[in-house]
């Protein structure tokens, strides 16, 4: 299985701690994980962050490289984000000037904190559907989002659109990457020139991947009406249910969290 490419947001079916995890407790550890981010002003929050990231990848068994496929859709975000926070005009602390622009440390330092949370978010929320079927990732946001039926919430079409969403996540870099093959066995180079010729290369390979998803969206409404799908009160082939040691991770997780953003 791991000699087998596997797309970005594939769920990896591993026997591994993560795994077993009742999907509704890795909802919630993303999200103290996202809170712990976002709430650190200095390197000892992110620090607590990436350690807890680390470790619950070293117990999923799941490949570096799989977990940090992620990261390649935002990488320009990353380089934009480090460059517009490095670059100052007459900056006093500056590493290395050219005229009035130069590179701030100050700037360098804020700039790689920023690069690290979305790095650190990327990941996390890679991990979540790396170990997460989407069968049972739509079971427990439906279960989560429960208390909303009253207030005639439609809780369970959003959790289906959720799990298609999710689940065209692999499917659509699957198909952009059999397009961008195709185009390159054509003559298509998408490495070449400027901005605007390279903006232009990528044309022939977007129109087919709209088209092809919108045929494929189109024949799962067909096959949803067909099967006469409601939405409404759907029944669960396999329950999942919170053991001792899920509400066990789950407050060991939020208190971490909450420690981290009240000390750090």
């Amino acid at each position: 299985m791991m000699g087998i490419p596997v797309p970005f947001g594939q769920f990896v079916p591993i026997d591994s701690p993560v795994h077993r995890l009742e999907p509704r407790v890795k909802l919630g550890l993303v999200a103290c994980l996202t809170v712990v981010i976002f709430t650190s002003a200095g390197w000892a929050g992110l620090g607590v962050a990436t350690v807890l990231t680390v470790l619950a990848l070293l117990l999923s068994r799941v490949p570096l490289h799989f977990a940090l496929r992620g990261l390649r859709p935002v990488a320009l975000l990353l380089l934009i984000t480090i460059v517009m926070n490095t670059l100052r005009w007459n900056a006093a602390d500056a590493l290395v000037s050219a005229g009035s622009l130069g590179v701030s440390h100050a700037g360098l330092t804020a700039g790689l904190f920023f690069a690290t949370r979305i790095i650190l978010l990327v990941t996390g929320t890679s991990l979540l559907t790396l170990t997460t079927s989407p069968v049972a990732l739509t079971d427990a946001l439906s279960r989560l989002m429960v208390p909303l039926r009253p207030l005639r919430f439609p809780v369970d079409d959003v959790a289906m659109m959720f799990s298609i969403a999710l689940r065209f996540i692999p499917t659509t870099a699957e198909e952009a990457e059999k397009i961008v093959v195709a185009q390159a066995a054509r003559g298509a180079r998408f490495d070449d020139g400027g901005i605007v010729r390279r903006a232009r290369a990528w044309v022939p390979v977007l129109i087919p991947l709209f088209v092809n998803l919108f045929r494929r969206a189109d024949r799962l409404a067909i096959a949803m009406e067909s099967r006469c799908y409601t939405g409404r009160q759907r029944t669960r082939l396999h329950a999942s249910r919170m053991r001792l040691s899920d509400w066990s991770v789950l407050v060991l997780g939020v208190t971490v969290a909450a420690c981290a953003t009240i000390l750090l």
